[in-house]
């Protein structure tokens, strides 16, 4: 799992059908310190995040097709939690 923030959308008119009526959404990766780190991932967003918020990602293929329930799904990243709060010791 990544800490990211959101920072922006994707709209595209030519696309694999499976992207058809889902979110893509640019999010900066955060370092420990929830400082944006400059690497990016392009996301689909499960849980109706928005331009701003701390994101949870999972960055891994198969785990992402898992949440999407399509084993043949074309896709790498999904946003599958809006962080609330986070606490460094």
């Amino acid at each position: 799992m990544i800490l990211g923030k959101v920072c922006g959308t994707i709209h595209s008119t030519i696309n694999h059908q499976f992207y058809d009526s889902k979110r893509l959404l640019v999010v900066d990766k955060l370092d420990a310190y929830l400082k944006p780190t400059g690497k990016y991932l392009i996301c689909i967003d499960q849980v109706d995040s928005g331009v701003g918020e701390t994101v949870l990602m999972l960055d891994e293929g198969n785990g992402a097709r898992q949440i999407v329930a399509d084993d043949n799904a074309p896709l790498r990243s999904v946003i599958v939690g809006i962080v609330d709060d986070v606490h460094l010791s």
